[in-house]
């Protein structure tokens, strides 16, 4: 599969178009991520700044965390305060007030419908945490906004793009993750969970076929890196991951209506799909998805990719014991600490490329508790970046914490926000899988309105998943 690394992007009328990069540069696609190369050989971190410029989205600021906290009346989750979802789409031209993430909050205090969506492409039998933590943040965007959500597997595009895999086995894996996915406690009256080799026909296909016909050979061959030697499938799929962008995919949910836009919350990986999708809707007069950005769960080999379900000993897998937890942390996990106890005590660590540390900013909720590692004091400037003050003077920082003792901390976190979601899944049946993918199941599109309801504080994704017992009843 070519790949296309992310250099200045041209802005065209098939969206921004990233060209050829040159040797060194970090490269992200919906395929490949891996950070920048220096002259010296030394490999670099994703550069998530770099990103919103070039992709052209706009970070999500103090500004926007307010109006979220003063219209839901709920403390943002800690991957928003923490700026793990850091990024939304908008368009070059809009004013402020009509960037797309602004209008969802103007539909949600209007008490007028929108829905979530997101995905997963089913690649093995098992999910690890880095698929984990986007699923665990719609749960919870779902439980505030009280809104439909829709879930594609991809076991079609796996298929096309993974040649050692059969058909079968993608099949197989799709309806293993759909239980990983339940388990993270999905509302089953307004979550609608499918497979594209098994839903994809009636309105949804109408909907391919349109986008489809919107979108150029030449565009899609610019906008993923296609050559001669990819698959027709390839090509095509942009208009299959699209369609759950545009409401009437969806009899059963919102009939025929196609003006109810959505939310999709993903990594900036998959941004080139949907800004493909953004343009195909204004040609087709639907409107545009509005999307939230996440920065990539890295691999315990550090910050410079993210974890991946093909190296296991890249991944924290969800089937993985307490002891295998531990040794991967002990063994693979990358250390910002120093080479010797005394050379850590006086010099400390770097938590900034320490993965134990990056592990629980997505695992601990309490901020006062994660701050004391290392600590930063926040100061929003401008629209596009948060500008951050490091002080010297804390646990790791400071060389009081030693690296052995942060990765504790870790591996405890990690062995009880695993084991919890084990215990969810144990419970999730076949007929409660079958539940969710019943394509023939009404849902109820109605947005639940402001203050009407009071979903619980949001848990870090360390905390317990909701109980699936209710689904399961």
């Amino acid at each position: 599969m070519a790949s296309v690394a992310i250099t200045e992007v041209n802005e065209t009328p098939s969206g921004p178009i990233p060209p050829k990069a040159t040797a060194g540069e970090q490269v992200v696609t919906p395929w490949d991520v891996q950070g920048g190369v220096t002259e010296d050989g030394k490999q670099l971190g994703i550069d998530y700044d770099k990103l919103i410029a070039q992709f052209g989205t706009r970070a999500i600021d103090a500004e926007l965390l307010q109006r979220f906290e003063r219209l839901t009346g709920h403390k943002p989750h800690v991957l928003l305060r923490r700026g793990m979802f850091f990024s939304h789409r908008t368009s070059l031209r809009q004013s402020v007030a009509s960037r797309e993430l602004g209008r969802i909050l103007d539909r949600y205090e209007a008490g007028k419908p929108f829905f979530l969506y997101t995905g997963r492409g089913p690649s093995s039998d098992s999910m690890h945490l880095g698929h984990m933590i986007p699923f665990m943040f719609t749960k919870w965007l779902q439980d505030v906004f009280d809104v439909p959500l829709v879930i594609q597997l991809t076991d079609d595009e796996k298929y096309l793009f993974k040649h050692e895999l059969k058909l079968d086995q993608v099949q197989q894996f799709a309806r293993k993750n759909a239980r990983d996915i339940i388990a993270c406690g999905f509302n089953l009256e307004k979550t609608f969970i499918f497979s594209n080799l098994s839903y994809v026909g009636g309105p949804f296909y109408h909907n391919v076929v349109r986008i489809a016909r919107c979108i150029t050979t030449s565009q899609s061959r610019a906008t993923f890196g296609f050559t001669d030697s990819d698959n027709v499938g390839k090509l095509h799929f942009v208009a299959i991951q699209a369609a759950p962008s545009f409401s009437n995919s969806f009899p059963h949910i919102f009939g025929t209506k196609s003006d109810i836009p959505c939310l999709i919350p993903c990594a900036i990986d998959q941004d080139p799909y949907f800004r493909l999708t953004r343009d195909t809707a204004a040609k087709l007069k639907y409107p545009k998805p509005a999307l939230i950005h996440s920065k990539f769960f890295p691999a315990l080999q550090g910050p410079q990719t993210k974890m991946s379900a093909s190296d296991a000993n890249s991944a924290i897998y969800m089937t993985d014991t307490a002891n295998q937890i531990k040794n991967k942390i002990n063994k693979h996990g990358f250390s910002g600490g120093q080479e010797t106890e005394e050379e850590h005590r006086r010099l400390g660590g770097n938590p900034d490329v320490d993965v134990s540390y990056q592990y629980l900013g997505f695992l601990e909720e309490d901020d006062a508790e994660y701050e004391k590692i290392a600590k930063v004091e926040c100061t929003l400037t401008g629209t596009h970046r948060s500008r951050i003050t490091r002080l010297p003077n804390q646990d790791y920082r400071a060389g009081t914490l030693l690296t052995g003792q942060l990765k504790g901390m870790c591996i405890k976190k990690l062995q009880e926000f695993v084991k919890t979601f084990q215990d969810n899944k144990a419970k999730v049946s076949e007929e409660v899988i079958d539940k969710f993918m019943d394509s023939t199941r009404k849902i109820d599109p109605a947005i639940g309105r402001p203050a009407q309801k009071s979903p619980p504080e949001p848990p870090a994704t360390g905390a317990t998943p909701a109980s699936t017992e209710t689904a399961a009843q």
